[in-house]
């Protein structure tokens, strides 16, 4: 789990996961009040675990000929994919 790059504190898997869902809003360390924002490899990352499976599951490996099947895996892929990112993004600190 990333932490902050000035005083070791660790960040949250909260903090990191609600970072994505406000357009990756930078983290602010409660230690030694550091901003920190997600890095561009990090966010191709985010993209990665979450919409691309979802979308590829959808378009091209669906067996189900039922689409709200479908569209139900999809979202679960998207969520599970959600889930694990906190713990693969990096953040730096912003100067």
């Amino acid at each position: 789990m990333q932490k902050c790059e000035k005083c070791n504190a660790h960040f949250s898997w909260s903090e990191i996961y609600k970072s994505f869902w406000r357009n990756y809003k930078p983290i602010k360390c409660n230690e030694c009040d550091t901003t920190h924002k997600i890095t561009v490899p990090s966010r191709l990352i985010f993209v990665s675990f979450t919409i691309l499976p979802m979308l590829t599951f959808g378009y091209f490996l669906s067996p189900f000929s039922n689409g709200l099947v479908t569209l139900g895996i999809a979202i679960f892929i998207f969520i599970i994919g959600s889930l694990l990112a906190p713990f693969l993004v990096t953040y730096k600190e912003s100067l």
